[in-house]
């Protein structure tokens, strides 16, 4: 099963109130769970340290069910959701979000002028090659633009490459994909010629806000 349909498969099962969560399972051992149940709900506690910080247009990576970026439309905020599975760029849709079927490495609107990214959701593991993702981010922030993102707790092991998911109902294939600590993430910035402004935690969650150097 393709990464496309996992995600899709999930966040299905979620909308029909089926158990929809699931794992990934890299090699070092360490494990990610994903809940789509709770992509899928009207807002989650912390959301607000994301979305205070987008002060203008954003381009929402990985919107999943358009959560953030409907928010941000409803408070008045342009803003642009891309999603590599349709189902959720369907449901955005639903919410009144503007939303694309994009993988974040192929052509994206606004390429080099977008003031705000986000990357929510554990979504800087997109890929399983942080560095190439945060090198794409900064191709397309526009002059002084800001990536906001959500990172795992200070002493999370951190991982890359491919992971193999497990489903509800059975495994469901490899995922390529990453979990960054926020520990790591200056390293991991300057690799990027980026650099980190701030970080932060509200309600268990943890986020990071860089720019370009």
């Amino acid at each position: 099963m393709t990464a496309i349909a996992v995600f899709d498969a999930a966040i299905n099962r979620a909308v029909a109130g089926v158990p929809a969560a699931f794992t990934a399972r890299h090699a070092s051992g360490s494990m990610l769970r994903f809940d789509p149940t709770a992509w899928c709900q009207d807002v989650l506690a912390g959301d607000a340290a994301l979305l205070d910080r987008c002060t203008g247009a954003t381009l929402d990576v990985g919107c999943g069910p358009g959560r953030l970026t409907g928010a941000l439309t409803g408070a008045g905020h342009p803003a642009l959701g891309i999603d590599i599975s349709a189902t959720a760029v369907r449901l955005a849709r639903r919410r009144g979000a503007i939303a694309l079927q994009r993988d974040v490495f192929d052509p994206v609107p606004g390429t080099g002028r977008w003031p705000h990214l986000l990357l929510a959701d554990g979504n800087i593991g997109i890929g399983g090659d942080p560095h190439r993702l945060l090198l794409r981010c900064r191709e397309l922030l526009g002059p002084g633009g800001r990536l906001h993102a959500e990172l795992a707790p200070p002493g999370t092991p951190a991982w890359s490459g491919i992971a193999t998911v497990q489903t509800p109902a059975g495994q469901g294939g490899p995922l390529p994909w990453a979990c960054v600590p926020v520990d790591d993430l200056p390293t991991l910035a300057s690799a990027a010629d980026m650099r980190v402004l701030s970080t932060g935690t509200e309600a268990g969650r943890w986020f990071a806000t860089l720019t370009a150097c």
